[in-house]
């Protein structure tokens, strides 16, 4: 079966990016996922909804594929007697997480599934709990259980010992179990447990009005609050229709590149620090402060928190002020040239970074691995460059690429990615223009469902919205949100392998995934 030819007979969703959704059977489930994989298409997310109303309805499985064309979101109807789904893993091995957080949430189970080891369930919740389903109360969910231990993969042999890390953690890191396996100080095997913080955002979601829900999408990962937001607010705009002003995408935008830029400079900081280079943390923190300064000047938060709302942004800036956003980008240019300088010559920076860490472009396309760790592993994906949304269909993004694998590769992405940040945000800055900055959203009497993609700073947030055509203040039936984090944290722990224990630091910071935005 050919995709594209397939594509073209769907219905399209109304959204800035080409999507498109259709209800399948079992067998169209395997037959896409088989065809998406031979066309190097990817798995973007996974996921489950309870769409049981009455007599009517049925628990849902859901997949989004991006592939050449676009979008794909598939759903398969489940019935009540088989609550399983054709195994996604053969084709795409980053759908194991994703299958095991369904069945915690949902109770809908992947048939033939290696793994069904519970993954957001630490045991904690009441017996036979899924807290996405409609009939979940809050007093229900209040009746717990002792936490279980978890079934980790042993590794035997002569020499062989267990290193337990977490999950709680020195400084103020969220928490997460990592169990290394090791001889001598040789990592053979690292196997993580995450979901310490799972907060039931997805069905908080369900309660809150839908122009107000923004705030708490903005709220699922601090570092990424801007692409949250926008991923939020363009599945909500995709379902009303509604195009937003021109003068606030624009602003959007110079928003998302001051957030990347933001995330660069604090890493490329750390990333000196856990190589010993105390000095490179000293220098990057110095610049991310006083970039999070004139933000907080400019649009009222450090980490750009609320600007974003449905139909455009709640902020504005004047020619003032664009002008010292503009020179702040040459002084920062001139600062991280001098600083990349600093890292490419010290070698000891050098001979911790280079064959560090290393993930082989080869295997990072087989586990899925996305984002800025992805394109240091030459997955040239970037949704800026390959599904430029407006204005970036204006500005001709050029995408920041390595082959290496390793975290030399990771943090020269990391440079060049505030470069070309950098010149964007002085073009945007030129020609974002004058005229309205937010425009009228009025949602439809019937159910619809909304999409919104976005590339963040770490890689692609994915936004699945789903409407009830209800008037009134709980609209919204589902909305899915996705963090690339649920794509590369299991390429971590082979990322690690036949690393030494004291290189973990690095090559952990070097990825820099995030707890919040998978624990949800």
């Amino acid at each position: 079966m050919l995709i594209s030819r397939w594509i073209e007979d769907l219905e399209p969703l109304p959204a800035p990016l080409p999507m498109c959704s259709v209800t399948v059977r079992a067998d169209t489930w395997r037959m896409v996922a088989e065809a998406v994989s031979a066309a190097n298409g990817r798995l973007l997310s996974l996921w489950g909804s309870d769409r049981r109303q009455g007599a009517s309805g049925s628990l849902v499985i859901s997949v989004a594929y991006a592939v050449h064309e676009g979008l794909l979101w598939l759903d398969l109807p489940l019935s009540d007697r088989n609550v399983g789904y054709p195994d996604l893993v053969p084709h795409f091995p980053c759908a194991e997480r994703m299958q095991r957080a369904a069945a915690d949430l949902l109770g809908v189970v992947a048939q033939g599934a290696s793994d069904r080891r519970p993954w957001l369930n630490h045991g904690a919740w009441p017996e036979d709990f899924h807290p996405l389903r409609r009939e979940v109360t809050e007093q229900v969910s209040t009746s717990t259980r002792e936490v279980t231990d978890y079934a980790f993969v042993r590794v035997e042999g002569d020499g062989v010992h267990e290193i337990p890390v977490g999950p709680v953690h020195a400084g103020i890191i969220e928490p997460g179990h990592f169990r290394f396996s090791v001889v001598g100080e040789k990592v053979l095997r690292l196997e993580q447990r995450l979901g310490y913080t799972h907060k039931g955002i997805e069905k908080r979601f369900t309660e809150l009005p839908p122009l107000d829900a923004h705030r708490l999408a903005g709220r699922i990962s601090g570092d990424s609050t801007v692409a949250y937001s926008w991923a939020y607010c363009m599945a909500l705009e995709s379902i009303a229709g509604c195009q937003i002003p021109e003068r606030a995408g624009w602003l959007r935008a110079l928003l998302l590149e001051r957030e990347r830029v933001a995330n660069h400079l604090g890493d490329l900081g750390a990333l000196g620090n856990d190589a010993a280079f105390a000095f490179g943390l000293a220098q990057f923190s110095r610049l991310r402060e006083d970039w999070l300064r004139l933000s907080k000047e400019a649009f009222g938060h450090r980490l750009l928190m609320d600007s974003i709302v449905p139909g455009g942004v709640a902020v504005d800036i004047d020619p003032a002020t664009a002008d010292r956003l503009s020179h702040q980008c040459d002084t920062i240019e001139r600062e991280v040239q001098t600083l990349r300088s600093v890292y490419d010559e010290h070698a000891g920076l050098q001979d911790r970074f280079m064959s560090t860490g290393r993930v082989l472009p080869e295997l990072a396309a087989w586990l899925g691995l996305t984002g800025l760790a992805g394109r240091a592993s030459g997955q040239a994906a970037d949704l800026r460059c390959n599904q430029p949304w407006p204005p970036y269909d204006q500005l001709k993004v050029r995408i920041a690429l390595r082959h290496e694998g390793d975290v030399a590769a990771r943090v020269a992405v990391r440079f060049e990615e505030i470069f070309e940040s950098l010149r964007l945000l002085r073009a945007i800055l030129s020609r974002h223009g004058d005229g309205e900055t937010r425009g009228e959203l009025q949602l439809p009497a019937t159910a619809a469902l909304g999409a919104g993609w976005v590339e963040g700073w770490r890689g692609e947030i994915f936004v699945a919205l789903e409407w009830s055509g209800e008037s009134g203040g709980k609209g919204i039936r589902r909305c899915h949100v996705h963090d690339p984090s649920w794509q590369n944290w299991p390429v971590l722990e082979h990322a690690v392998i036949g690393n030494i224990v004291p290189d973990f630091p690095l090559i952990n910071k070097s990825f820099n995934l995030s707890y919040s935005g998978h624990d949800l």
